[in-house]
């Protein structure tokens, strides 16, 4: 019998195919459209395709098909090419009473809770190669649905993920599983071969089936290492913005902390987008009382001269602090304060960081995140020493972070001796509302006034001094260059502004007293002066 061939049909350029176009147009719609709109009716036609799904192969298999009168078993291993296939070709049409290929295909996917673990890994796998069709046809999303929910039925009775029928468990799955205490991880090292675009569609099923967030987590950190040991540089930055992404979709409490860490020091190699570092950072900052010393040390971008990337910390703390204070317990809040004192004391040596990005450090927390300023204080006291050619408004800068109430007895005795901080008016202007308002208030301190001629810092008379106290206050908080979006610091300014009323009314008051106290003493004067005289 002679076979004739009039078509040429050339396949994602990887080969061409010399065919008998009325056997393949006669089960292939789209190719009987194609060719019926073309008035060649020599040999010569030609047909190309730029985007068949599964390339060269999987058209020989749909040519298999149609050469062999549609008489091909379907199996597993060929399904999801030949179901592809039959969507991309419009191959609906019935020979000789028989049920066409998109049929077929479409009743052997009724079976797919009969397939093995291993053949549903196969057909996932061959997914990757045939989308967007897979995708659109369907078919990944019927996978998905059984690989999910056997994992999901393996995780509430056994390891045993296959089917109902012991002869469909192959050796390999029994491999992985026959240790009990994998239950929870055994299918980890099975789906790292499926790509990032499978991950995040196995991901959001995992997450819509109410999969345990602390198991996903794992299973994507794990991903993530096994896949980067072979992935390009741009592999690996898709592959790490999947991960972070989907890692984003999970209760962040459920997700360790170290292992963010470890993504996020190669990710910021891989130059990842700037919305995938937010989400990195935002996860990371809401559980920064969980982190270390050694996890904030990182490194700065390239161009940065910084020791340390103190932006990136900031960021850590601004995701914390931005949960809202009055949802953190106290006890977080303080471990915070503690590990950012331990930074602050780390970073302070660097002879290039500037006094405001050192002052956001320290008033990044709340005033009542610390119990004492002592270590913020020996903190400043190395800054103030590295960079000791700072002006004098620029000191005054950086001690506009420091709570003076705070101080131990003798963190307090070094400071009215250190010759680091800023001169005596400047500083006063600091410390003297604090001490104005406690006396105010009728409270006590176990310290010494800080008003004392023995000081290094000269003392301010209460009746003359005052006002220019008053005034200082003011002008300090005029050259106070404070950022628009650093609320702490406005906040902490209008403190400072209430307190230069209350001195205010502080001074009327003793103004009064005084007034009272020299016609009380004239008036004795008086008094005393005529005694001599009554005495006569």
């Amino acid at each position: 019998m002679v076979v004739c061939c009039d078509l040429e049909v050339e396949v994602n350029g990887e080969e061409i195919f010399v065919l008998d176009k009325k056997t393949i147009s006669f089960y292939s719609g789209r190719l009987s459209k194609l060719i019926g709109k073309s008035r060649i009716e020599t040999q010569g036609l030609k047909v190309i395709f730029h985007d068949f799904p599964g390339g060269a192969e999987s058209f020989e298999l749909m040519t298999r098909f149609c050469y062999n009168s549609g008489k091909l078993q379907i199996n597993p291993l060929n399904l999801t090419p030949l179901h592809c296939v039959a969507h991309f070709m419009e191959m609906n049409k019935t020979a000789s009473g028989s049920l066409n290929l998109l049929e077929r295909t479409e009743k052997s996917l009724e079976e797919i809770r009969y397939w093995t673990w291993s053949e549903l890994l196969v057909a996932l796998k061959q997914c990757q190669d045939l989308l967007p069709v897979a995708n659109s046809c369907n078919v990944l999303e019927i996978y998905l649905d059984s690989l999910v929910g056997r994992l999901s039925l393996a995780s509430e009775t056994s390891p045993c993920p296959s089917t109902s029928s012991p002869d469909s468990f192959d050796t390999q799955s029994y491999e992985s599983l026959k240790s009990s205490s994998f239950r929870a991880t055994w299918w980890f090292e099975d789906l790292v071969a499926l790509n990032p675009y499978l991950i995040e569609m196995v991901t959001k099923s995992m997450v819509s089936w109410k999969f345990d967030h602390a198991t996903i987590s794992r299973f994507l950190f794990y991903y993530q290492k096994s896949r980067f040991i072979r992935a390009t540089s741009d592999e690996k930055r898709v592959i790490a913005e999947t991960v972070v992404n989907m890692l984003s979709l999970l209760d962040w409490s459920a997700i360790s902390c170290k292992s963010l860490f470890g993504i996020l020091r190669v990710a910021l190699s891989l130059n990842i987008s700037k919305l995938v570092r937010y989400k990195l950072e935002s996860m990371i900052g809401s559980q920064m009382d969980q982190a270390t010393l050694d996890n904030l040390l990182v490194p700065p971008q390239a161009g940065v001269n910084y020791l340390y990337d103190v932006n990136l910390v900031l960021s850590f703390v601004k995701s914390f602090v931005g949960q809202g204070l009055c949802c953190v317990p106290l006890v977080r809040l303080k471990k915070v304060a503690g590990l950012m004192d331990l930074y602050i004391a780390e970073v302070a040596p660097d002879p290039c960081l500037k006094p405001s990005k050192f002052l956001y450090l320290v008033t990044a927390l709340p005033d009542y995140a610390r119990e004492n300023y002592d270590a913020i204080y020996h903190a400043m006291d190395m800054y103030l020493e590295v960079h000791a050619a700072l002006s004098e408004e620029e000191k005054v800068n950086v001690c506009y972070g420091l709570n003076y109430e705070k101080l131990s007895s003798e963190v307090y005795k070094h400071l009215t001796q250190n010759k680091k901080f800023p001169s005596k008016s400047a500083v006063q202007t600091l410390i003297s509302p604090q001490c104005n308002l406690k006396s105010l208030r009728g409270g006590t301190d176990h310290r010494e006034p800080f008003i004392d001629s023995s000081r290094s810092f000269a003392e301010i008379d209460i009746k003359g001094k005052k006002d220019e106290a008053c005034e200082q206050i003011v002008l300090y908080a005029r050259k106070l260059d404070l950022p628009a979006e650093n609320e702490k610091l406005r906040a902490n300014l209008q403190g400072m502004q209430w307190r230069v009323a209350e001195l205010e009314k502080l001074r009327a008051k003793m103004q009064n007293q005084m007034t009272k106290m020299l016609k009380s003493r004239s008036s004795s004067h008086r008094n005393g002066r005529s005694l001599p005289r009554l005495c006569s």
